[in-house]
């Protein structure tokens, strides 16, 4: 609502704005108005992730390499778990790619609105742009691990086929899983700080119910569909389909896990839309 307001002799304009009652939908249009600050954000969290930091970018790699590790003697050594006719350590850490790039946008999605309370309180703006960039800011990390993952295909002598120009669409739809969830508990992190303290208990059980250590052909064939709702399945298995390109393509499964996926973004940005009003009250 626009109203005028004089000042002298000179009106100004004067913009209210209404809190929207019920279920209404994302205003795409406002928040393209607002991508300066989108992008100032995303910039931020990035700073602050490696400001005042020992290892700084090195994080980025240690913490996926290492866990390469641990999952290559556990599972690829003791275990025998197999891995598709392609080195274990080439198979865990393609998985790992994508998981840490999920894992990191669903943590700080899920914390964003309660770490950034005071910008909450003092400034309208669209509330759908503290989540969407703490996800964004996940991509930092994910080229650096990704330059690690060149190399370590190079070492074992496995190199990509045509499939890997479908990999952004992979990277995609692995940000679109972490924001969906996000907004869901971003927005009831708000009233109930307790949820807090779920998200790393939930981001570790989603690991073992990823296909990360393992290969999802494990899963008998007549529940490979079911276990595809995990929106993780889907993205895995395109990453791992479109570098090694020792697989067959996804296809249920993917369409499985990205069907999933839509309709976890889809509630959540109506969810996320219909409690944002009340954020600055109750933060």
């Amino acid at each position: 609502m626009v109203a005028t307001e004089s000042n002298g002799n000179t009106p100004r304009p004067v913009v209210r704005r209404q809190a929207h009652l019920g279920w209404v939908p994302i205003n795409f249009r406002e928040l393209w108005y607002h991508r300066e600050l989108f992008a100032f954000l995303v910039i931020r969290d990035i700073k602050v992730r490696y400001k005042q930091t020992i290892l700084g970018a090195t994080w980025a790699i240690l913490q996926p390499v290492m866990t390469m590790v641990v999952f290559s003697v556990f599972f690829g050594k003791l275990a025998g778990v197999p891995s598709d006719g392609v080195p274990y350590p080439v198979f865990s850490f393609c998985g790992l790619l994508p998981w840490q790039l999920f894992a990191y946008a669903l943590t700080q999605s899920s914390n964003s609105l309660v770490q950034d309370s005071e910008v909450l309180s003092k400034v309208y703006f669209p509330r759908l742009i503290i989540p969407l960039a703490s996800v964004i800011a996940g991509l930092m990390d994910f080229l650096i691990a990704f330059v690690v993952l060149i190399g370590i295909m190079w070492y074992y002598g496995v190199f990509p086929g045509w499939a890997v120009l479908t990999l952004p669409l992979f990277v995609l739809l692995a940000l679109a899983a972490a924001l969906s969830v996000g907004l869901w508990l971003s927005a009831l992190n708000v009233s109930y700080r307790d949820i807090r303290y779920t998200i790393p208990f939930l981001a570790q059980f989603w690991l073992f119910i990823t296909p990360v250590a393992y290969a999802s052909s494990l899963v008998p064939s007549k529940w490979q569909a079911l276990y595809a709702i995990n929106p993780m399945v889907g993205v895995v298995e395109g990453f791992r389909w479109a570098l090694l390109g020792k697989s067959a393509p996804p296809g249920i499964m993917l369409l499985v896990s990205a069907a999933a996926t839509a309709v976890i973004l889809t509630g959540g940005l109506f969810f996320f839309r219909r409690l944002e009003k009340s954020f600055a009250d109750i933060v």
